[in-house]
């Protein structure tokens, strides 16, 4: 056991702040890593308000790169030394999903099975079962994912969670091709990375829908053809406009609210897909809408999990994209803090001044 600093959210709305823990020797199937770098997400901000569970006090961070400083018994996926992306969903490989060929829909994902502690013993709740705003962190191994060790820490970890789940969900859930037109409603991180993503597949029309400018014009250095103020303009008519009068082929919700949701079911074409990928609070429902409506349009309505990515198949591949300069995965990355800074980002995040601030060591 070692004894490192992390940044704790002891109880619902208090400030975080830097705590000593305790960090387990790794044990069968488990890994512990030396953290570098850690994206501060709006997922870690929902802990801190209690919007997930109860299960204070929660270790924060989980958009995190670093190096395995150690690894337990039977591990094989990674050894000491090796630099890995972290991801929050290690599959089993048993599950009905994983036995037919999906294991992106895994449905026995797992973490460490060790707890990590406050010095008096106190059991700790990790963020999405990692906890990498922290000196060190323990992992199942499965969680790593190896990567090229020359790309920027700070960069890359961004991966392990909103910038992964925004490109999924484009290329991965919407299945977004070729000459296709795509568009994103809500461009935070993760809808700026649906944009990123819908490029990058080859998308001919790429709608960016939010009601803040600056994130707009984010949105076009980052590959949106057109965008709309929602907040000035009615964002479906403003999608069908753009889009001959059809609509666009695919919509992504990059917020998760039942408007947003409702937007973006009437702003795709016939036989066109939505996918929600903004994660929508749980007293919140499906619009009412005519049934008519659902069998009418025909199409497909997804939800996506994570960007229904496999870390092992996916981190690899992005960070080669990356390495290559065809993936901007720095132009997420607003500016860069110590972990003593980890409150005030979350003030500026939620003000919307940044894509990504990125905690590094």
């Amino acid at each position: 056991m070692q004894q490192v600093n992390g940044v704790v959210a002891r109880a619902k709305g208090e400030p975080v702040r830097i705590e000593k823990i305790n960090i387990p020797d790794p044990g069968p199937g488990e890994a512990v890593v030396a953290i570098q770098a850690c994206g501060v997400c709006h997922t870690d901000l929902h802990y801190r308000e209690g919007g997930i569970n109860d299960e204070f006090p929660f270790l924060l961070g989980h958009e995190a790169a670093g190096v395995v400083e150690s690894v337990g018994e039977g591990v094989e996926e990674v050894a000491p030394g090796d630099f890995v992306v972290l991801n929050w969903r290690a599959v089993c490989g048993r599950c009905r999903a994983c036995r037919r060929g999906e294991p992106w829909y895994c449905f026995d994902t797992h973490n460490a099975l060790q707890k990590m502690t406050l010095t008096d013993g106190t059991e700790l709740s990790p963020a999405l079962g990692i906890g990498a705003f922290a000196d060190k962190t323990l992992v199942a191994a499965g969680q790593c994912t190896k990567v090229d060790p020359s790309a920027r820490p700070a960069a890359v970890g961004l991966l392990g969670c909103g910038v992964m789940a925004g490109l999924g969900a484009a290329i991965n859930t919407g299945n977004v091709g070729r000459g296709k037109s795509v568009a994103v409603i809500g461009v935070g991180g993760v809808g700026m990375a649906a944009v990123v993503g819908s490029r990058l597949a080859g998308a001919g029309r790429i709608i960016a829908v939010d009601v803040d400018d600056r994130k707009l014009e984010w949105a076009k250095n980052l590959g949106a053809t057109d965008v709309i103020n929602s907040s000035r303009a009615d964002p479906v008519e403003g999608i069908q406009a753009l889009t001959d009068g059809f609509g666009a082929d695919v919509v992504i919700d990059a917020v998760g609210r039942p408007e947003t949701w409702r937007q973006a079911f009437y702003a795709r074409d016939l036989a066109g897909t939505v996918v929600l990928v903004g994660v929508p609070t749980p007293e919140m429902k499906v619009p009412d809408l005519p049934l008519i409506d659902f069998f009418g349009r025909g199409g497909s309505l997804k939800s996506s999990w994570y960007g229904d990515c496999l870390p092992e198949r996916d981190f690899p591949m992005l960070v080669d994209l990356y390495q290559q300069g065809r993936l901007d995965l720095d132009a997420f990355v607003t500016e860069e803090i110590g972990l003593d800074q980890v409150e005030q980002a979350f003030a500026r995040m939620h003000d919307g001044d940044v894509l990504r601030s990125v905690v590094v060591w």
